[in-house]
C-alpha cells in the first residue's frame, strides 16, 4: 500500500512540475508572440490573430497554436489549410425592413452612408419587430391601427452573427423618427384629498389635452387610472367608520383602480376624470408605485399598442412608498411583478403584497418600453429628480398647485422625449458594448455617445455599435445570447443573435480528430485537435507516463553531470520517464540538447539581431560568416571603412583597423583623432603655410607681391565669407592670425576631392585708427577751459564775500546810539565825588 501512495505522490509532483514548466514563457517572447503559451485549441482561438494547427503530421517542437501573419519559416513545412483552424467573425442579415419616411411613403433604408453592409428592402420571416401588433378588446379602445403596424423606425430590425472571443466587431443601425407615429398616453393620478382641486381641473382640461396631442398626431389614444395607498395601518385608517368615508365627500380608500382603457374618446375621459371620487389615507407618501407597476403590466387591460410611443404621466403632490416600506403594515411578502385586477379595474393584491422597489419598476419600463412622466408639485421635484435617474427614460416636470398647466406640462415633455433618441441594450457581461455616432452632423467625426438631441421628424441617426467578447462564459449554454439593441420609450429593437466563438470543432466528440482513448496517447487519454488530453495518472506529451512507471530513480538521468544548478533538464524542460522533453519555442528558436543544455537564441546580439545577423547561434555562441568576427559577429574584417579618401591610406597611416573602425595612434607630436585619425589638435598644422597666401589672395597685404602670389600660391583659391564657421563634419582645421596692421583674420581649410578648400574672412578685423594731434589739443584746450573755469569761479566768491561785509557794516552803522552833536571820547576834567557820612546835613 505505501509504495503504491509514494508511487502516487511522485507523479503528483511530477504533474506539477511539468505543468509549471510548460507554463512558464519569457516575457519578451509571449509580448511578441502571445499564441505560443495556449496549450489547446480553445485558449488559442480566443487570443486574438492566433490560430490552432491540429495536422496529427506536425512536428512536436513546434507550437500548435501561431500566428499566420508569422508563420512564414521558409525551412519549416507550413500548417495545411485544411487542418488549420482560424475562425472569422460571420454577420448575416435576417430581417432588414425599410425605414418608413416622413409623409407616409415608405422609402429605402436611410443612413446607408454610415454601413459596413448594405441594407436590402427585403426582410425575413424571422423578423421580430415585423410581427403585427395584438388587437385591443373592448369597445372603448377598438380604433384600426392600419398602418401603424407597418411603421418601422429601426433598421436593420434583426442579425445573425458568429463572433470570435476578444475581437471587435462592428454592425451598424439606423435610426429614424416617423411622422404621425402613434402615441398612447395613461395618466396616473393620486386622488388622495389633497388633490380634489387638480382632479376638478383635469377634468376640464380633457378635450384640450387630446386636441393638443393630436395636433402631434393622429393616432393618439387616452387613458385613466388612480390611485390611493394600501388599505391597511399605518397607511389608511381601519376605523369601520373611515374605511366607509376617511373625510369629508371622500370616497372610501383603495390601492390602485384602473378607470379608463386607452381610447380616442375624450368625452369619455373627462366624465370619468370628473366622476372618481377623492378618499384620504393617513401617512405623507402614497402607494403610487403599486398603480405604477399595475399601469405597466396589465397590457390588455390598460390597452397599450404593441407600435406606439407610450407614455405613463404619474400626477401626485406626494411621496411614495417602496420595496420594504410594507412591514409597517405586516406585508412581508415581495411584489411579484405581475398583473392583478379584477373586473372593476381593483388592484386585488394591494394588501397581500409588499410595495414594488425601484429596479422593479425599471425592468418593467425597459421591458415594455414606457416613458413615465412625473408631474408633481414644487415641494416634492427634488425627490422625483432623483427618482428618474433611476428609471430608464423618465423625465418629470413641475405642476401647479391646480394643476392647470398639464396640458403644456405634457406636451413639453413628450416634444423633449420624441426629439432625442437614447440607445440601450441588454448583453451580459461577458459583452463590451459601445455605440459611436456622428448624430446629424454628416461631416463631423464620430462620438462614443449613445444619445443624440434635436431630432426631427425624417432625419436619420446612424449609429456604430462595437461589440467584443472581452471572455468566455464557462456555461456552453451561454455561449449563445439573444441581444437587443432599442431606442429608450420606443418598441421597436435590432435582435442580435449572437453565437460567441469560444470553442474548436476538434473538441467536439463528433469530430473525426476526437478519440477516446486513442493509441496515439498510449491508450491512456483523448485525443483531439491533435493532442493528447491524458487521463487521471498519466501524463506526457502523449502520455506515455503513468505512475506505475514512475520511480525515485527516473530523475537522476535528467540531470547534467557537474551541472552547478543541478535542475532537471537545465530547468528547461521536463522529465518524462527519465528523458528530458525541452520546453517548446517559437518557429525559429529551439532548446535542444540531452539535457536541454544547449540553445539557438542566447548568443549575445548587436543592433537587435542575433549575432548581428552575421552568424548562427549554436547551444550559446556565434559561429560567424566568413568576413565577420568577435563575440556577436559584429567585427568586418574589411578595411574600406578605415581608408582616408583623402591620400587612400588605411586610417591616415596613424592607426589600426579594427572591426571597420580605425583605432588611432599616439606619436610624440600628440594624439592622433576623427573618423580615419587625420587629425591631431596638438601636432603642427598647416595654417602657418597657408597664412602668406591668403593674405595676399584675399586682402594684397602680407610678405608676397602680387608677382610671388601669383607664383607660390597655386595650391588653393580662398572661398570669401563673411563669417568663418567650422564645419566639423568636414573636419575643417581652423586658423586666424594677426597681419602687420594689426588687422585680425581668419580662414579654414580641409581636404576634399584630391586638393585643399579654404574659406578665409573676406574682410579682415581692423582697429579703428587714433588722431594723436586732435587728442592732444582736445587735452590742452581741457586744462584751459578747466583753468579759466576756477578762475571765474574764484572771482565770483571773493565778489560774493566783499559785497557780504559791506552789507554787514552798513547795518551796523545804521544802528549807532551815540548822540551826533557830542564827541563820545571827550571828558571833562571836574571829577565830583558824594560823602557819604555826610547825608546832606548844612
Amino acid at each position: 500500500m505505501w509504495p503504491n501512495l509514494e508511487s502516487l505522490a511522485n507523479a503528483l509532483i511530477s504533474s506539477l512540475v511539468l505543468t509549471h514548466v510548460l507554463a512558464q514563457s519569457p516575457e519578451q517572447l509571449t509580448a511578441q508572440n502571445p499564441c505560443i503559451s495556449k496549450p489547446n485549441c480553445h485558449e488559442c482561438i480566443q487570443t486574438p490573430s492566433c490560430a490552432w494547427c491540429f495536422d496529427p503530421k506536425r512536428e512536436s517542437e513546434r507550437p500548435r497554436c501561431f500566428q499566420p501573419a508569422y508563420d512564414i519559416n521558409p525551412n519549416q513545412e507550413q500548417c495545411p489549410e485544411e487542418f488549420t483552424y482560424n475562425p472569422d467573425n460571420i454577420m448575416s442579415l435576417v430581417s432588414n425592413m425599410a425605414l418608413t419616411e416622413a409623409h407616409g411613403k415608405i422609402g429605402g433604408a436611410g443612413g446607408t452612408i454610415e454601413s459596413g453592409y448594405a441594407y436590402s428592402n427585403s426582410s425575413s420571416s424571422s423578423s421580430s419587430s415585423s410581427s403585427s401588433s395584438s388587437s385591443i378588446s373592448g369597445g372603448e379602445s377598438n380604433w384600426s391601427e392600419s398602418g401603424s403596424s407597418q411603421i418601422v423606425q429601426i433598421a436593420p430590425q434583426r442579425i445573425s452573427l458568429s463572433l470570435r472571443a476578444r475581437q471587435s466587431y462592428s454592425i451598424f443601425m439606423n435610426y429614424t423618427q416617423a411622422e404621425d407615429y402613434p402615441v398612447d398616453l395613461y395618466y396616473l393620478m393620486d386622488l388622495s384629498k389633497s388633490m380634489a382641486d387638480d382632479k376638478e381641473k383635469l377634468s376640464l382640461l380633457g378635450d384640450q389635452l387630446a386636441w393638443t396631442m393630436r395636433n402631434i398626431t393622429s393616432k393618439f389614444a387616452l387613458g385613466f387610472g388612480s390611485f390611493v395607498d394600501k388599505v391597511r395601518m399605518p397607511y389608511v385608517s381601519t376605523v369601520p367608520e373611515n374605511l366607509i368615508q376617511p373625510c369629508p365627500g371622500c370616497a372610501a380608500p383603495y390601492g390602485y383602480r384602473h378607470m379608463m382603457r386607452l381610447s380616442k374618446d375624450t368625452c369619455r375621459f373627462s366624465m370619468m376624470v370628473k366622476q372618481a371620487e377623492v378618499s384620504g389615507n393617513l401617512d405623507a407618501p402614497e402607494g403610487g408605485f403599486d398603480a405604477i407597476m399595475q399601469a405597466i403590466t396589465c397590457r390588455d387591460q390598460i390597452g397599450w399598442r404593441q407600435k406606439a410611443r407610450r407614455l405613463l404621466v404619474v400626477s401626485t403632490d406626494a411621496g411614495f412608498h417602496y420595496a420594504g416600506d410594507g412591514k409597517l403594515g405586516g406585508i412581508v411578502k415581495p411584489n411579484d411583478g405581475e398583473c392583478h385586477l379584477d373586473t372593476n379595474g381593483y388592484y386585488t393584491h394591494s394588501s397581500l403584497q409588499d410595495y414594488p422597489s425601484v429596479s422593479q419598476i425599471n425592468a418593467k419600463v425597459k421591458k415594455n418600453s414606457i416613458n413615465i412622466i412625473f408631474a408633481v408639485t414644487a415641494d416634492k421635484t427634488s425627490v422625483y429628480e432623483q427618482l428618474k435617474s433611476h428609471i430608464e427614460g423618465a423625465s418629470f416636470a413641475t405642476l401647479s398647485s391646480d394643476s392647470s398647466n398639464i396640458v403644456e406640462l405634457i406636451k413639453n415633455q413628450y416634444q423633449q422625449i420624441s426629439s432625442s433618441v437614447e440607445m440601450r441594450h441588454n448583453a451580459s457581461s461577458a459583452l463590451s458594448i459601445k455605440f459611436f455616432t456622428r448624430c446629424l452632423n454628416k461631416d463631423g467625426a464620430l462620438m462614443n455617445t449613445n444619445k443624440c438631441g434635436n431630432i426631427r421628424v425624417g432625419d436619420i441617426v446612424n449609429f456604430m455599435i462595437q461589440m467584443e467578447v472581452v471572455k468566455c462564459p464557462k456555461d456552453p449554454k451561454d455561449w449563445r445570447e439573444t441581444i437587443e439593441f432599442y431606442p429608450v420609450g420606443i418598441n421597436e429593437t435590432l435582435i442580435v443573435d449572437l453565437e460567441m466563438l469560444c470553442s474548436c470543432p476538434c473538441e467536439q466528440p463528433d469530430s473525426p480528430n476526437y478519440e477516446i482513448n486513442s493509441p496515439i496517447c498510449h491508450n491512456h487519454g483523448t485525443y483531439k485537435c491533435g493532442i493528447c488530453d491524458c487521463n487521471f495518472g498519466s501524463f506526457g506529451r502523449y502520455c506515455e507516463c503513468t505512475t506505475e512507471k514512475i520511480s525515485q530513480n527516473t530523475t537522476r538521468g535528467c540531470i547534467q553531470p557537474g551541472s552547478p544548478s543541478g535542475l532537471e533538464c537545465s530547468g528547461r524542460g521536463s522529465c518524462i520517464c527519465g528523458r528530458c522533453e525541452c520546453e517548446a519555442r517559437g518557429y525559429s528558436e529551439r532548446i535542444y540538447g540531452p539535457y536541454c543544455e544547449c540553445d539557438d537564441f542566447s548568443c549575445e546580439r548587436h543592433n537587435g539581431q542575433l549575432c548581428s545577423g552575421h552568424g548562427v547561434c549554436d547551444c550559446g555562441h556565434c559561429i560567424c560568416q566568413a568576413g565577420w568576427s568577435g563575440n556577436n559577429c559584429g567585427c568586418s574584417e574589411a578595411k574600406e571603412e578605415c581608408v582616408n579618401p583623402e591620400n587612400n591610406e588605411v586610417c591616415s597611416g596613424h592607426g589600426i583597423c579594427e572591426c571597420g573602425v580605425c583605432k588611432c595612434q599616439v606619436t610624440s607630436e600628440g594624439r592622433y583623432s576623427g573618423r580615419y585619425c587625420e587629425k591631431c589638435p596638438t601636432c603642427s598644422d598647416r595654417c602657418e603655410e597657408f597664412k602668406d597666401c591668403v593674405q595676399c589672395q584675399m586682402y594684397e597685404t602680407g610678405p608676397f607681391s602680387k608677382a610671388e602670389c601669383l607664383e607660390k600660391c597655386k595650391l588653393f583659391t580662398p572661398i570669401p565669407v563673411d563669417k568663418v564657421v567650422v564645419d566639423e563634419k568636414k573636419n575643417e582645421i581652423s586658423c586666424a592670425f594677426y597681419d602687420e596692421d594689426n588687422c585680425r583674420y581668419a580662414f579654414v581649410y580641409y581636404f576634399e576631392a584630391g586638393h585643399f578648400v579654404v574659406r578665409a574672412q573676406e574682410h579682415r578685423d581692423c582697429p579703428p585708427k587714433v588722431f594723436l594731434l586732435g587728442i592732444i589739443l582736445g587735452v590742452v584746450a581741457a586744462v584751459v577751459l578747466m583753468g579759466l573755469a576756477i578762475v571765474l569761479l574764484w572771482k565770483l566768491y571773493t565778489t560774493l564775500h566783499d559785497r557780504r561785509e559791506f552789507a554787514k557794516f552798513e547795518k551796523e552803522r545804521m544802528m549807532a546810539k551815540w548822540d551826533t552833536g557830542e564827541n563820545p571820547i571827550y571828558k571833562q576834567a571836574t571829577s565830583t565825588f558824594k560823602n557819604p557820612t555826610y547825608a546832606g546835613k548844612s
